[in-house]
């Protein structure tokens, strides 16, 4: 870069009031939202674009010293004055001031070799000042970036725990990272996807990035957590129009989010009424998955009730109580003898007329039987899970009407 004399260094430093005065009253006449900002914000501007033209005098003595003086141009100004402008404001401002910086200061050197010298050098520190932009942007983004994760750690730590002492707490923190208070609500849980080692994908080094990806496609706000090993998956699930395939936008929304994560079961726990009652599906998604493993041939995802004989078996209270209070009750109180049809169609492996001989009925009248056993419980005897599911309701039911066990726990 040519020398520039001292003279044209002292009508610079004299000058750049004026040419921030200037840079300001540019900005007002081209940007229609820059007269709606207060007062000591416009004040803001002017001073970080003063602060900015004394900086490039500074820096043309010295262009080692570019990554100070252009982030101190930015770190000067007012915390409100960051806060309310935008990104692509920012860049509009830095835009203007550029071109006003552009036209008046050439205008200052002495000589022709000191305009050509002065342009590039306005072109240059142009440049360094919209990278130090940038950077205090993706400072500031990075930072609420890990607030926001802190926020969400939060949130679904409470939302596992029921942590109701604090429901307007996780209400508000929610509401902070974009979720609907009055969404209705299901969790997923299931295993997290692996790390790309390539940070050139856009699944990797994130691994969640990748699933919030999925949710933005899928048009669903989430909410992501680890539980222990595995990932915990909060997303909204209100209600959307039937597809031409017949599938309900709540359902494809969760299979595309079940693609999100990593091999193995992905278990949906139920749709509750809000955030706050996701407590409920969480535990009914944990209990599944942690159960799943008994069921190597479950669909992906799977509902967390589709494994209620597996969660009885790994200990699930909660499990045995729905098969008791679902299943075997409502049989118990239709009476005629659905229970006693159930227990002999089964002890007959299924043979319609042994299990009618041993009631003494018609076998028609043992077939409608076990239509009305699959209209009350959803599961049929026939089929060889409804089978199981029965059976296992029918011996929780004695067992708890003896005094065997516990009787049902009605907490989620």
């Amino acid at each position: 870069m040519a020398r520039v004399s001292p003279d044209t260094f002292r009508r610079l430093e004299l000058a750049t009031g004026g040419v921030a005065g200037a840079g300001v009253a540019e900005m007002s006449a081209r940007l229609p939202w820059f007269d709606r900002l207060t007062a000591q914000q416009r004040a803001g501007v002017l001073m970080v674009t003063q602060l900015g033209a004394a900086n490039f005098v500074a820096w043309l003595r010295d262009p080692d010293a570019t990554p100070r003086l252009t982030a101190e141009a930015f770190r000067s100004a007012p915390p409100d004055l960051a806060r309310q402008m935008t990104l692509r404001q920012t860049v509009e401002l830095v835009r203007i001031a550029t071109e006003v910086f552009e036209e008046r200061i050439p205008a200052l050197a002495g000589s022709r070799s000191e305009r050509a010298t002065l342009v590039a050098a306005v072109l240059r520190f142009g440049r360094e000042v919209a990278f130090a932009a940038a950077t205090v942007y993706a400072s500031a983004a990075e930072a609420r970036g890990a607030w926001d994760a802190r926020l969400e750690a939060l949130v679904v730590d409470a939302v596992i725990r029921g942590d109701h002492d604090s429901a307007g707490a996780v209400l508000s923190r929610a509401a902070a990272l974009g979720w609907d208070p009055a969404a209705r609500a299901r969790v997923l849980v299931g295993n997290p996807p692996a790390t790309d080692p390539d940070p050139r994908r856009p699944s990797g080094p994130d691994p969640l990035h990748g699933v919030r990806r999925a949710a933005y496609r899928a048009g669903a706000a989430v909410l992501l957590g680890a539980h222990g090993r595995h990932l915990l998956m909060i997303m909204s699930a209100d209600e959307a129009p039937d597809d031409d395939a017949g599938l309900s936008g709540e359902s494809k929304a969760v299979l595309t989010l079940t693609d999100a994560f990593g091999p193995g079961a992905v278990v949906a726990g139920p749709v509750v009424p809000g955030l706050l009652e996701a407590h409920e599906s969480a535990a009914r998604a944990l209990a599944g998955h942690r159960a799943v493993a008994a069921r190597p041939g479950a669909p992906r995802p799977v509902d967390a009730d589709d494994l209620l004989p597996e969660r009885v078996l790994a200990g699930d209270r909660t499990a045995a109580t729905t098969l008791v209070e679902e299943v075997a009750r409502p049989l118990r109180e239709a009476g005629g003898s659905l229970t006693e049809t159930v227990e002999s169609y089964l002890d007959h492996a299924g043979v319609l007329e042994a299990c009618a001989r041993t009631l003494y009925v018609h076998p028609n009248t043992v077939r409608y039987r076990l239509r009305r056993v699959a209209d009350l419980t959803g599961s049929h005897p026939g089929d060889a899970r409804g089978a199981a599911l029965l059976r296992m309701a029918i011996a929780l039911d004695r067992l708890r009407a003896s005094g065997a066990t516990p009787e049902p726990d009605t907490t989620p």
